[in-house]
């Protein structure tokens, strides 16, 4: 049996696993399919990537030059995310006020909301809060041609039965609580 896992870039999944980001923005990526990206799934493995990884796309945080996965590298897997809210922003004010919330850089934000191809709506943005959960021990897997390519959501092999038996909640759930007022629109 599989597990389902959302690949973010590195310093994205860094930033969520600290507790500075609780929300992931998404426009989709080249793979998302005729019906474009939503957050399709309650709960999910944070894969992280190198893939688009561009330093000036974030305000903080370190992204090294690192080459992307290569078939047969040994993938580590650290924490698990579960949506607890996904709406999609229509309003550019609404997006601004969420700045606070994520590391992302203002015009990479801007150039996915403005992003309007394969089956995405110009001026719109998804966005969810996820409760991001570190796992006890981290697990591994072999990365395979499957995992790779310009799509959010890749199936991963099953992680070990109790991985999230022992996980802990990076925020607390007033700190979620606020960030979920914002997204009241």
């Amino acid at each position: 049996m599989e597990a389902v896992s959302f690949k973010e870039w590195k310093v994205v999944c860094d930033a969520l696993s600290s507790g500075r980001q609780a929300i992931i923005l998404r426009k989709g990526g080249i793979h998302e399919g005729r019906l474009g990206f939503s957050f399709a799934h309650a709960s999910f493995f944070l894969f992280p990537t190198h893939f688009h990884a561009q330093g000036s796309h974030v305000r903080e945080g370190e992204m090294p030059a690192i080459a992307e996965w290569q078939i047969g590298d040994q993938v580590s897997i650290t924490h698990h995310a579960q949506t607890l809210r996904a709406v999609t922003l229509t309003d550019w004010d609404h997006v601004t006020a969420l700045f606070p919330f994520h590391i992302y850089s203002e015009q990479a934000i801007r150039d996915r909301f403005d992003w309007g191809e394969k089956g995405m709506v110009r001026s719109s943005i998804h966005v969810a809060l996820v409760r991001v959960l570190k796992l006890a021990t981290p697990w591994e897997f072999t990365y395979l041609k499957s995992h790779g390519g310009c799509r959010s959501w890749v199936n991963i092999p099953s992680p070990p039965a109790d991985c999230l038996k022992e996980a802990v909640s990076v925020l607390d759930d007033s700190a979620l609580h606020r960030i979920a007022e914002m997204l009241d629109v």
